[in-house]
């Protein structure tokens, strides 16, 4: 297993979850990093991206200022912080890599991502 989520639950509206995502050196180490989420019914949609040097970050308008994605480097690890959760954030969250030749590179582009994590519920009772 090279990349692996984890963190999700069942939470009130307004609570916070932090997801965990870890990975293989292979796969973290120049590699830009990403979550995204699906909803029942719907397509997956980009939530979260990050760089490869950790500096550069991406949301999606609906998270912004609520979820902050973040990098371990020695742990190897992805963070998605989400604080005042909304029952529309009700998803599986993924997480997602891709190599970056560029240190401050990202992209919200599935397509774009060569290795993805299994996912991990959330879930948001209103």
């Amino acid at each position: 297993v090279q990349l692996q989520a984890s963190g999700g639950g069942l939470v009130q509206t307004g609570g916070s979850l932090r997801l965990p995502c870890s990975a293989s050196k292979r796969t973290f180490v120049g590699y830009s990093m990403a979550w995204f989420r699906q909803a029942p019914g719907k397509e997956r949609e980009f939530v979260a991206a990050i760089s490869r040097s950790g500096r550069s970050t991406n949301y999606v308008d609906s998270v912004k200022g609520r979820f902050a994605i973040s990098r371990d480097i020695a742990r190897n690890t992805v963070f998605l912080q989400m604080d005042s959760l909304k029952p529309e954030d009700t998803a599986v969250y993924y997480c997602a890599s891709r190599y970056s030749r560029l240190p401050e590179s990202i992209t919200f582009d599935a397509g774009a991502y060569s290795y993805w994590g299994g996912g991990t519920q959330v879930t948001v009772s209103s």
